[in-house]
């Protein structure tokens, strides 16, 4: 299923992926720093998605509390929480 997620403080406006069968596909970001985003995309193709929760949550940016892979991380713990009938409200 494809998700859709507003990012809140990076310099990326939001992400688009896929969760399918507990894994995670198609990674992209629209804005924010094209080549380091493309890589995350890359290295996350794929992925168990708990296991890119863990990885990426709690990754800062400079003096900015979040980043765009934690960002990530966080649309997929959302996804993940939909899919199984756990939502939560939205950031915003």
């Amino acid at each position: 299923m494809e998700h859709f997620y507003k990012t809140s403080g990076t310099c990326s406006s939001a992400i688009r992926f896929r969760l399918e069968d507990g894994r995670v596909y198609g990674v992209e970001f629209a804005g924010g720093c094209n080549g380091n985003l493309k890589a995350i995309g890359k290295l996350t193709e794929g992925m168990e998605a708990q296991q890119l929760v863990e990885l990426l949550s709690g990754n800062t940016c400079g003096f900015r509390p979040t980043s765009c892979a934690d960002q990530l991380a966080r649309a997929v713990k959302k996804a993940m929480d939909d899919a199984n009938g756990q939502s939560a409200p939205c950031e915003k």
